[in-house]
């Protein structure tokens, strides 16, 4: 049953308060006069600055104004003798159902019971969700769902029916455009994409695909607001990643997943990835790279932020940033470090009440059952600190195993950071880099060539192959202190994990 036919549902079988928790005010009440135009009941709206009006009364009109009404009790008893078939709206009352309001909590009760006698409704529209406990059997809860895809079209028809009049504004919307546009804008609120589509507009007097980057820009105000979410704005993509071809081939089959041809195709949005394995191997720089990949916004979750000091905030916290996830999608959301952010989810009801088991659970329902097309990237080091719950296939697509570079990835590794340093990769032998960087991770191939340009630089001389092979000689890799560790985690990603490069038998090719 769609968003409509269950509200229209609900009030033809006199459910007596509905609660819906919604940002757009105004697509509410349009859908709830289309309602009461079919049931032939009158709308009432209330807010606490114009009290009980007709529905559409002007902010202006003093007509029909009954200023008592703008206290709560008042616009209650209001309701009760009110005799016709009606529906009133209330705006904004939560701050009223909080324990200090005990008076309007019960005359909510006594009209529920009024209410479920009679052809009248109170329906509350609020962006929070406040119930008192005196109320959770009298209420009904809905979500009113941010606008579908075709609700974002035919804001774009209009639209551009509208700058048509202005010769200086060119409309450049072939149909893969049109796709992207509207793509980046799910999560948004009508109000909102209206803003954007405006603003793209205003900025360079065209209206086209390439608008996607605003689009993102008004997705990083919801999240900012949030203060749950970090939002990056991502420039590296996957040239920038020195081998994992496997990965590679996998994330892009799957860029075209959220569009409408793969939804009618039959193909369900992926769900997220398990990048394991060797530190500064690139598993955080992937998590940034497949952004840009699908031209998604990148959220950054720490778990961190969501520990509050308050007993039930953490829990909380987690649940809010979720629904923030949600409400922009579809989007990539980043755990970094996963394995450090839950560890000791098992044993937490001795060291911190259960807070982490609590948030770790939560987390863990919402991977199995999330609906929104959040694709999750979580990254891990360490597997003793992973709690086997999160490995269990369905929470997510694969787990895959980031190694160390091969002698091959190792080449393409060295070529890409001499380019980014203005270095012609052609002018240096990368085949005895590479062979001198073995069992060297990306990051620390990174860090050698860094030093090499000092010593370059401090001799006033240019870059050259000895400069980094010196400093590759100075660096002792994490693979050596910590080789053990490492045989380890490789040990048990065979047979359990996808290595993200190329079997292991093929490492050493």
């Amino acid at each position: 049953m769609n968003f409509p036919s269950e509200v229209e549902t609900l009030i033809r079988a006199r459910y007596p308060i509905l609660y819906i928790i919604s940002s757009e005010e105004l697509r509410v009440q349009h859908l709830v006069v289309d309602i009461a135009r079919k049931r032939q009941k009158k709308v009432f709206e209330w807010s606490c600055s114009t009290g009980i009006v007709p529905i559409g009364t002007s902010i202006q009109s003093q007509k029909n104004r009954n200023p008592a009404t703008k206290e709560p009790l008042a616009a209650l008893d209001h309701v009760i003798e009110q005799v016709e078939p009606a529906i009133f709206i209330f705006k904004d009352f939560h701050p009223f159902l909080t324990k200090s309001n005990y008076a309007v909590t019960r005359k909510l009760k006594e009209i529920a019971l009024h209410l479920k006698n009679s052809f009248k409704t109170i329906i509350l529209i609020s962006p929070t969700l406040e119930i008192p406990t005196e109320l959770e059997k009298e209420i009904t809860v809905l979500n009113h769902p941010l606008p579908t895809r075709d609700d974002l079209s035919a804001l774009l028809d209009r639209i551009i029916v509208e700058v048509k009049q202005f010769k200086q504004v060119k409309i450049e919307l072939d149909d893969a455009g049109r796709e992207r546009l509207l793509q980046a804008a799910l999560g948004l609120t009508l109000g909102e994409a209206e803003n954007v589509f405006a603003k793209i507009i205003v900025k360079s007097e065209r209206l086209s695909g390439a608008g996607v980057s605003e689009v993102f820009a008004e997705k990083q105000q919801i999240i900012r607001k949030s203060g749950l979410l970090e939002y990056y704005a991502t420039t590296e993509d996957f040239t920038q990643v020195g081998g994992l071809s496997v990965l590679k081939e996998w994330l892009t089959k799957r860029a075209v997943a959220f569009t409408s041809e793969a939804r009618a195709f039959g193909l369900a949005a992926p769900k997220g990835i398990l990048l394991l394995g060797v530190q500064g191997c690139g598993k955080s720089l992937c998590a940034k790279a497949v952004s840009n990949l699908w031209q998604l916004p990148l959220l950054r979750f720490d778990v961190g932020r969501m520990f509050g000091s308050f007993v039930g905030s953490s829990e909380d916290n987690i649940r809010r940033a979720i629904a923030v996830a949600e409400s922009i999608a579809p989007a990539i959301l980043w755990v970094d470090e996963i394995d450090k952010a839950f560890a000791g989810a098992q044993g937490s009801g001795a060291t911190d009440g259960g807070t982490t088991a609590r948030v770790f659970g939560t987390f863990l329902t919402w991977l199995s059952e999330k609906n929104a097309p959040v694709f999750v990237v979580a990254t891990a080091n360490d597997i003793s600190q992973l709690p086997p719950e999160l490995l269990r296939k369905g929470r997510l697509d694969e787990i895959f195993f980031v190694d160390l570079p091969r002698a091959e990835e190792r080449r393409e590794v060295f070529r890409i950071h001499l380019t980014k340093r203005g270095r012609d990769a052609a002018q240096f032998d990368v085949n005895a880099l590479a062979l001198a960087g073995e069992k060297f991770s990306g990051a620390e191939i990174e860090e050698a060539i860094n030093s090499a340009l000092y010593d370059a630089f401090d001799a006033r001389t240019h870059l050259t192959t000895e400069h980094i092979l010196n400093a590759l000689t100075q660096t002792v890799p994490l693979a050596k202190t910590m080789e053990e560790q490492i045989n380890t985690l490789r040990g048990w990603a065979e047979g359990r994990a996808r290595n993200a490069s190329a079997p292991r038998e093929l490492a050493h090719a």
